[in-house]
């Protein structure tokens, strides 16, 4: 399976199995952009260092988690590396389409 095969197959169980629809991904707890920010935090590298003026900032990817969902939904480690950008894809393909219901 390819990558695009495999996004959209995890967005297919997302919707099917956790129930996280188009009608769910519409309520007030993703109307700040949550589900792309989870994508971020699925997405980014495990270790982050970003030099900005003249100093070295560490970033780790749980300052992506949205802060307004519950932290159990948090399940990024122990995940393979596929597996966490299969699910940002998957996010990322939700936030569209919530972008798009708002239309």
């Amino acid at each position: 399976m390819n990558g695009i095969e495999m996004i959209a197959a995890e967005r297919q169980r997302q919707v099917e199995v956790e129930g996280f629809d188009a009608s769910h991904d519409a309520d007030a707890y993703h109307d700040m952009q949550q589900l792309a920010w989870c994508a971020c935090y699925y997405a980014m590298p495990s270790e982050l260092s970003l030099f900005e003026g003249g100093i070295m900032i560490d970033v780790h990817p749980v300052a992506m988690f949205p802060y307004s969902w519950d932290s159990r939904w948090a399940k990024r480690d122990g995940k393979s590396r596929i597996r966490q950008l299969v699910v940002a894809g998957a996010l990322i393909a939700a936030e569209i389409d919530r972008l798009q219901v708002e239309v």
